[in-house]
C-alpha cells in the first residue's frame, strides 16, 4: 500500500482484524525482560510478534481493529504533526458516529504511551496511533479496542511487569465500554468512510497490493 501510494500519488486504506496476539515495539525488544514478557504473553495464549512501527507493546485480542492509511508526500519529513492531528480527529469522529463516547488523549500509565491517542471520556485508552515516513509516502497506523478489555488488561499487565515499565490496567478502555458496540464490523465500517472522507474509492485486493 505504502509503496503504491508513494508510486501513484493515490491514498489507500485498509482496516482489518489482525487476530489475536501480543505485538512488541523494538524498544521491548532491547529490554532485560524481554524473553520472560514474550513468555507471558504466550502464557495469556497471546502469540508474540515484533512490529517495525510504533512504540511499547500492544495487545490484540479477537475484536480488536487495525487500520492504516498510506498518505501520499512530496518526499520530505514536513506534515508529520499534521497527518497525527488529523488521524487522531479522524478516529475520535469515527468513533462517535457509532455511539461511542470519546475523546483525544490518554490516561496515565497507559500502555504503548504516545501524544496521539484516543480515550473514553470516562475511561481508559481505546485507540493509539503511530506513523512511519517512507520515501514518496507516510503510513499513518494504529489499532482500536472494540471489546475485550478484561483480556487484554490481564495480559498487558504480566508483559508490562517483566519489561519494567509502568502500567495501569484500568487504563485499558474500549469502544463497547464508551458506549459503542462489541462487534468490530460496524467499527471497521465506521474507520473506513472516515478515513476515506469524501474521495472515490476503489476496492483492490490486498493480495494484488503485495505482488
Amino acid at each position: 500500500m505504502v509503496d503504491r501510494a508513494g508510486e501513484t500519488g493515490v491514498p489507500a486504506v485498509r482496516v482489518w482484524t489482525p487476530g489475536r496476539q501480543l505485538a512488541f515495539g523494538r524498544r521491548d525488544t532491547r529490554a532485560d525482560g524481554y524473553e520472560a514478557a514474550r513468555d507471558a504473553a504466550a502464557a495469556h495464549a497471546f502469540p508474540p510478534v515484533e512490529r517495525s512501527v510504533g512504540g511499547r507493546a500492544v495487545a490484540y485480542a479477537e475484536t480488536t481493529l487495525a487500520f492504516a492509511h498510506a498518505v501520499p508526500t512530496d518526499g520530505d519529513r514536513t506534515g508529520l504533526d499534521d497527518r497525527y492531528e488529523t488521524a487522531v480527529d479522524t478516529v475520535v469522529d469515527a468513533l462517535r458516529a457509532v455511539d461511542a463516547s470519546v475523546t483525544r488523549g490518554e490516561p496515565a500509565d497507559s500502555y504503548c504511551p504516545g501524544d496521539y491517542s484516543v480515550r473514553a471520556v470516562e475511561g481508559g485508552k481505546v485507540a493509539g496511533i503511530a506513523q512511519r515516513v517512507r520515501k514518496g509516502a507516510a503510513l499513518v497506523a494504529g489499532s482500536v479496542t472494540v471489546a475485550e478489555r478484561d483480556a487484554i488488561r490481564a495480559v498487558l499487565a504480566d508483559v508490562y511487569d517483566h519489561l519494567a515499565v509502568a502500567f495501569a490496567p484500568d487504563s485499558v478502555g474500549s469502544v463497547a465500554a464508551a458506549g459503542g458496540p462489541a462487534e468490530p464490523r460496524p467499527v471497521r465500517r465506521a474507520l473506513e468512510s472516515a478515513l476515506v472522507d469524501d474521495r472515490e474509492r476503489t476496492l483492490r485486493d490486498v493480495t494484488e497490493l503485495a505482488e
